[in-house]
């Protein structure tokens, strides 16, 4: 079958909480680690669930393997043909992929997929579906930079700060993670200053920030207030006082969710 690309000619990207969006190239649309449940074990999702729009692309990008950003059932919402981007030796880990088009990929490979050329970037995150000892297929966690050789885009995917962010060519859109849904984000995450800091190594025209106000455990908001007004709460004030702060040459966007934001 020939699919008929989605992009609309006019740069966007679309948030849909959590690192779900919707990034409209010009000539191809792409949606990376899709999520689009209201529940996922213990936690609870804080906004609306995405509509029947969040699961039309071209293309499907997966950073890693962690059950909030590989979601069976919200990929299952995309076209069976929509070819997904996995890291390598994902299907050995999660036999539910199978049956999709797949495309398997490590940190140093380039592919083109659906007229996207993309750029697989290494990141410092456990990418293991799960830690159980029978079960823990070792798979890398990973990042992109993609373009349709119009617009670029870098998405770091869930990692920690790395010395080789300043090796990333320069791109119209940075898609930066800046908060969490647990107790702690540890130093597999980027903290909104990190990320600010992150994008900057890179250069960008715009930063978007993903990765917060989505998901949160049943009672820890109770339990830790604190944690949950950090992680949760204020990181895109937060995000946008670094910017400043630091004088970040590129846009520091956090829309609302589902809303589109142009690009130039």
């Amino acid at each position: 079958m020939t699919r008929v690309p989605t992009g609309g000619g006019t740069a966007g990207v679309t948030w849909w909480g959590h690192s779900s969006m919707t990034i409209d190239l010009p000539t191809a649309s792409v949606a990376t680690d899709p999520l689009m449940t209201r529940r996922l074990y213990h936690l609870r999702r804080a906004v609306p669930e995405p509509p029947e729009a969040a699961s039309r692309a071209d293309v499907v990008l997966v950073s890693h393997l962690h059950h909030d950003h590989l979601h069976l059932p919200s990929l299952a919402r995309f076209a069976r043909d929509v070819p997904v981007v996995v890291p390598r030796g994902a299907p050995a880990a999660v036999k539910g992929l199978r049956s999709r088009e797949l495309v398997e990929v490590a940190p140093g490979d380039s592919v083109v997929v659906a007229g996207v050329s993309i750029d697989v970037l290494p990141a410092t995150h456990d990418g293991r579906r799960d830690n159980l000892p029978r079960r823990a297929h070792e798979v890398p966690a990973l990042g992109f930079r993609f373009t349709d050789q119009t617009t670029s885009v870098w998405y770091p995917g869930d990692t920690g700060v790395r010395a080789d962010f300043a090796d990333v060519a320069p791109v119209d859109l940075a898609a930066v993670p800046i908060g969490g849904w647990g107790p702690t984000l540890g130093d597999e995450h980027l903290d909104p200053e990190e990320a600010v800091a992150a994008v900057a190594a890179v250069g960008a025209r715009w930063a978007l920030a993903v990765h917060y106000g989505t998901y949160w455990p049943l009672a820890l908001r109770r339990l830790h207030p604190r944690n949950h007004d950090r992680l949760f709460v204020t990181p895109p004030q937060r995000f946008h006082r670094a910017a400043q702060d630091s004088g970040l040459t590129a846009v520091p966007l956090t829309p609302g969710f589902g809303e589109r934001v142009e690009l130039g």
